[in-house]
């Protein structure tokens, strides 16, 4: 069976992720033997990853290398594979892009992608990501180019424009997406099926099917009965999970009340529900005011999930040196972003030809939306490589909306490629949750000095 032999993973230190991924390639015994180099800077986090990643090898049945460097040029020729899981700067730089905006009455529940906080950390992000995809194409140019570093619309638009390298964005938001709406009318997910179109946290749901059938129907249904029925309770904390992972088994509406109203008014459901769509609609949420609560405070709480990720590390520091039992959770997961790869690649290497949600550029797929656009939209995984299907009937009233954030994105990449002051606060003013110049300026000047140490492009 043809398959690859060689993977290389880059910014490994991603605890949690990186474990779910080794997992997943531990039970894929179809894809056996195969090396997995893990890579990251942090010596440090390198060395305990590295050495949890040797214990879930041991724990199984498998034929799975592990091998680990700091340099990435060290182990990047002869690779089959290469997956980016970089975050520059960790949580403590994330940190600041979320809290200094927040000087300026400006709240994000997450801050990777759009707003200053996506804007700030696209800086950093950018050229590094750039570097990486440059020292692909060099070492390993026959290398498939996975990227699950966020912003991933800016990042992949980066790459593709200044490097030329072929590189997919993914994410778990679609699957997510899909998965809610199956449970909010009562169906079993496996059966569910969407043709979603956007960018990456803000792709549009249009067309939702179950065993084959138009499901819209039934959502309407269920929405109407559950608004009738189910009205939102004067104290909504249970409903507001910090990490917008909150995910009975049957939702309710007021679980993401702002993709409810948006699909009422646009006829199209958006991924990935309220934590990261509203995100892009700043304007709507001044001061983060939403429905009674504060945007990344006791609405889905940014430092809470900053929390948990410091939480996640000391875990991997203890499992590392057998303090803690390994987690075993990472074997029984629910569906999400990290077997989509194995699928993907099987269906890359065996002609599988099955179609996934993926970040590419558009190049005439959906044809009302700029060509040179990273859309997150469905494309069928061959032999040969990706083709996106063709999409004539996206809805015309949703290109507005996304052609505005692709703007900012194009802002954005601009102002990290070249270090150009003036084009990160036409970002921040185009982005929309600034509305005066002089804001945008003090701002973007308070981000760049912050985060000083990454930015040598604005610091020459």
């Amino acid at each position: 069976m043809h398959r690859p032999s060689k993977i290389v993973l880059i910014g490994a230190g991603s605890a949690v992720f990186t474990q779910g991924l080794l997992a997943d390639f531990i039970l894929a015994t179809d894809l056996h033997p195969l090396e997995i180099d893990l890579v990251d800077v942090d010596e440090e986090v390198l060395g305990a990853i590295s050495s949890v990643a040797q214990k879930m090898v041991d724990s199984r049945p498998c034929d799975i290398k592990i091998s680990a460097s700091t340099d990435r040029r060290e182990v990047l020729p002869g690779a089959d594979v290469v997956v980016t899981t970089v975050a520059v700067g960790g949580r403590r730089a994330w940190e600041t892009d979320v809290f200094i905006p927040r000087q300026y009455g400006i709240y994000q529940p997450v801050g990777d992608t759009t707003m200053p906080g996506g804007i700030s950390r696209a800086l950093r992000m950018i050229p590094v990501m750039m570097e990486i995809a440059q020292d692909v194409a060099e070492l390993c140019p026959q290398a498939y180019f996975f990227n699950y570093s966020n912003p991933m619309t800016a990042i992949c638009t980066a790459i593709l424009r200044e490097t030329g390298v072929d590189v997919t964005g993914l994410c778990h938001g679609v699957l997510q997406a899909v998965e809610h709406l199956a449970k909010f009318i009562g169906e079993d997910p496996s059966d569910a099926r969407a043709i979603g179109v956007g960018i990456n946290h803000l792709t549009f749901l249009y067309d939702f099917r179950v065993s084959g059938r138009d499901a819209w129907g039934k959502v309407n249904e269920v929405l109407a009965w559950q608004r009738r029925n189910m009205p939102m309770p004067a104290k909504v904390t249970d409903f507001f999970s910090s990490m917008g992972r909150y995910n009975p088994a049957r939702p309710v509406y007021y679980d993401n009340l702002f993709s409810w109203e948006l699909y009422e008014q646009l006829g199209a459901f958006p991924a990935v529900l309220d934590r990261h769509v509203v995100e892009f609609f700043p304007e709507r949420f001044a001061g983060g005011a939403y429905y009674g609560r504060v945007l990344g405070k006791d609405a889905y709480s940014f430092e809470n999930v900053v929390a948990w990720g410091d939480r996640d590390h000391a875990d991997l520091l203890l499992r590392a040196g057998g303090e803690k039992d390994l987690n075993e959770q990472s074997f029984h997961r629910s569906s999400g972003e990290h077997e989509q790869l194995v699928d993907i690649l099987r269906s890359l290497y065996q002609d599988e030809r099955k179609v996934f949600s993926v970040n590419r550029q558009n190049q005439g797929a959906v044809p009302n939306l700029p060509q040179d656009a990273v859309l997150e939209m469905p494309a069928v995984a061959a032999g040969r490589g990706f083709y996106p299907l063709f999409l004539a009937d996206f809805p015309d009233q949703l290109v507005p909306i996304l052609e505005r954030r692709i703007q900012v994105v194009d802002l954005t990449v601009e102002a990290a490629r070249t270090g150009d002051r003036g084009l990160v606060v036409q970002a921040l003013l185009a982005d929309g949750s600034v509305t005066s110049r002089e804001t945008a300026e003090l701002l973007a000047d308070d981000l760049l000095r912050a985060h000083r140490e990454y930015l040598p492009r604005f610091f020459r």
